[in-house]
């Protein structure tokens, strides 16, 4: 059987919203680096780490929150890649003789691409953790070396 053509879509999306949200963080700490990066602050730089430590949470929040919007979004199409599969075994089904091989490998097909897809979104979430994971760390690394 050919690969479903949704279900590779859905993944290449998945993992172009992991690497669009993991350079859009690294170009906010980029950016947030040449905005506070002035020389008055060298004098009290304990405003720097206020702000710095702001921004970490901010991130941080933002991340978890992205994250949370992905999977939800990761979940709800395999939701209707499931719903559309048992909807057309259905519809074969009727339309032929109940029990028939067409039917039945009908049956199998749905009951395939429902497991590929529940396995697909599992893959693209596992990796939207781990970005949003990567993120977490960095944002606690960069906090960490302005505390110091």
């Amino acid at each position: 059987m050919k690969p479903n053509c949704l279900m590779h879509r859905l993944v290449i999306a998945g993992r172009w919203i992991a690497t669009t949200l993991f350079c859009l963080t690294a170009i906010a700490f980029i950016w947030q680096g040449a905005v506070f990066s002035n020389t008055a602050a060298m004098a009290a730089p304990v405003a720097n780490l206020i702000a710095s430590a702001n921004v970490g949470d901010r991130v941080q929040g933002k991340a978890r929150e992205d994250a949370g919007r992905t999977k939800s979004f990761i979940q709800d199409t395999a939701d209707r890649v499931e719903q559309t599969a048992k909807r057309n075994a259905n519809q074969v089904d009727r339309a032929t003789d109940n029990g028939s091989p067409i039917g039945r490998k009908a049956q199998r097909d749905a009951a395939r691409i429902e497991q590929r897809a529940e396995q697909d979104a599992a893959r693209t979430q596992k990796a939207v953790d781990n970005t949003k994971n990567a993120i977490e760390r960095t944002a606690d690394s960069i906090k960490n070396v302005f505390s110091n």
